[in-house]
């Protein structure tokens, strides 16, 4: 399997058994049914879940918010999700999804695509730093609730 191999496309309610799988692998269990309500949340103009599809099986997803800023007359899109099967990363997956994100970036006039990864992912942070991403522009503060 090669990058060409990978057909990208919507999510739809009957990925949501597979995505599942995927996240709940990633560490962030999930049934099916959250993952479909979680869909149902992502299916509008500016937010969407991408599946990477080789020969019918779900290899991988990505799912994104494009953002309004209210600072400038832009809008930026944020990677809130991004999962490749353990058994198929490093075969540039991952890569064809951040594309797809980007590509999405630059048809709604994007300034930006900004992604987090844990200090935990030394995989996935060193993805997106051969990407080209700035983990020095990292400015997060959070409070639960």
């Amino acid at each position: 399997m090669i990058e060409t191999d990978i057909a990208l496309r919507p999510a739809t309610a009957h990925d949501a058994p597979r995505i599942a799988e995927l996240f709940t692998e990633e560490g962030y269990p999930a049934g099916a049914t959250a993952v479909e309500a979680r869909l149902d949340h992502f299916s509008t103009d500016d937010s969407t879940v991408i599946v990477a599809d080789h020969d019918g099986e779900i290899l991988g997803f990505i799912a994104l918010h494009v953002v309004a800023r209210f600072e400038h007359d832009d809008c930026f899109v944020r990677i809130v999700a991004l999962v490749v099967d353990s058994t198929v990363r490093d075969r540039g997956i991952g890569r064809v999804l951040m594309a797809e994100a980007e590509r999405i970036g630059r048809e709604r006039s994007a300034a930006f695509v900004e992604i987090t990864a844990g200090h935990h992912r030394p995989a996935a942070r060193h993805l997106y730093d051969s990407l080209g991403y700035d983990a020095n522009l990292t400015a997060y503060l959070r409070k639960r609730l």
